[in-house]
């Protein structure tokens, strides 16, 4: 009896993480994520209603609540004259979903000593997608089947270019996890075994954010800059013996690579042509941007103004469909594309507020911070191109790094059950 009761509470304080962490595990499986997501949206709506008269008490779903206003009020401003009001109010009413699943994450994962646990199973979770990006990279086939021409697709499959970037962001959990557990040997090992798959998963976006995870953890491993600018030349030696080895190996690598060196021939067009076309893109972004100052074109409308603002001769427009890229390809454009300068200083106020509560934090909440303030500071650089941040699959894996950090920043050695409530250690 008593080790069914035991039982039973154990699993009362440990299905919310396992919520948790299945939105990561079926991050790569298309829209599946949406399931657990949705549940613990569900089950935040409950516990916050159940402590309502102390929610806004709380730090950490304060916290939540300030971001979550930076990033959806803009969507609203942005749809009242959207160039395609359908799109955009659809857009505006599920991004509503993120708000309660931060609740919960806030309200069940409060507890400091789970923390650790929790990091350690999602470094566990991204070192499953690394040896599954092994094993295509060394046989040519993985879970998900063979690889594109020119990238490593690993557990995402062929047609979704997003584990380059995928373990960029998440790399901090497998390297601070490694660190741990095993040392300075151990994360320079992770660190390898992180770059080749990285490296041929072909993301240049990817590659700038691994590179300034690398160069974050290289000033936190010595501190003083000559051990530091010592830890960068090894690391960028590692980099050059890896890329090396990969562009005799894999064409797709080398045609990724000779793309890339295009931009030193200094035309436009070979620079445009590095860029992917983006140039093109960007050209647009701010004739949209001077068209458009206040509130943009409507959030998630982009492909549909694009059109009117596109050179005769624009690539990515598609004529029979009047519609034409996708998205801005930066974080700092899109917003401004489609939520005008309010979008923008909305999101500055946001950063501020994270940024705010990571210095006003003691030591030990940094710590257990850490690794979601590092991976959304990577994932948010503005001088790189990205996915769309009010996109379905990268806006919730946005909101799940953003609800662990407010969570982790927050958390407190209080002993917690699944229904949020809590008391002294």
């Amino acid at each position: 009896m008593d080790r069914s009761s035991s039982l039973l509470a154990s699993l009362r304080n440990t299905w919310p993480a396992l919520l948790v962490l299945g939105v990561l595990v079926l991050f790569p499986v298309g829209r599946s994520a949406e399931a657990p997501l949705a549940i613990a949206a569900i089950a935040g709506l409950v516990l916050a209603w159940r402590r309502r008269r102390e929610l806004l008490a709380n730090a950490s779903v304060r916290l939540a609540a300030v971001l979550f206003a930076c990033y959806w009020l803009p969507t609203l401003i942005s749809a009242f004259d959207s160039v395609n009001p359908t799109e955009s109010w659809k857009t505006v009413a599920t991004l509503l979903r993120f708000l309660p699943f931060a609740a919960f994450v806030c309200l069940t994962l409060c507890g400091a000593a789970v923390w650790q646990r929790i990091v350690h199973a999602i470094a566990a979770i991204v070192v499953l997608w690394l040896l599954d990006a092994w094993v295509q990279a060394l046989t040519g086939y993985g879970i998900a089947g063979a690889p594109e021409a020119e990238r490593l697709t690993g557990i995402f499959g062929a047609g979704k270019p997003k584990l380059g970037p995928a373990l960029a962001i998440l790399s901090p959990f497998v390297l601070i996890a490694a660190r741990a557990a095993f040392g300075r040997r151990g994360l320079i090992v992770a660190f390898v075994f992180l770059l080749v798959p990285i490296l041929l998963a072909g993301s240049r976006a990817a590659w700038i954010m691994y590179a300034l995870v690398a160069l974050i953890f290289a000033w936190r491993e010595t501190r003083v800059p000559l051990r530091f600018f010592i830890w960068s030349a090894a690391a960028a030696a590692l980099v050059a013996i890896a890329a090396i080895v990969a562009q005799h190996d894999s064409a797709g690598f080398s045609a990724r690579v000779d793309r890339t060196l295009r931009v030193l021939q200094g035309s436009e067009q070979s620079v445009d042509d590095a860029a992917a076309g983006r140039l093109q893109i960007w050209g647009t972004d701010l004739r949209m941007i001077a068209a458009h100052p206040v509130n943009g074109v409507g959030v998630r409308a982009f492909r549909y103004a694009y059109p009117q603002y596109a050179e005769a001769n624009d690539s990515f427009v598609n004529r029979a469909r009047d519609e034409g890229a996708y998205h801005a390809h930066n974080l700092v454009l899109e917003v401004l594309t489609e939520t005008g300068v309010i979008g923008l200083l909305l999101w500055i106020v946001g950063a501020l507020a994270a940024i705010r509560a990571w210095w006003r934090a003691l030591p030990d909440a940094r710590s257990r911070a850490l690794a979601p303030g590092l991976a959304l500071a990577v994932m948010t650089f503005p001088l790189n191109t990205y996915f769309a941040f009010y996109s379905a699959e990268w806006g919730l894996f946005f909101w799940w790094l953003l609800a662990l950090y407010c969570a982790a920043l927050f958390a407190s050695d209080a002993k917690v059950d699944a229904a949020g409530t809590g008391h002294a250690a």
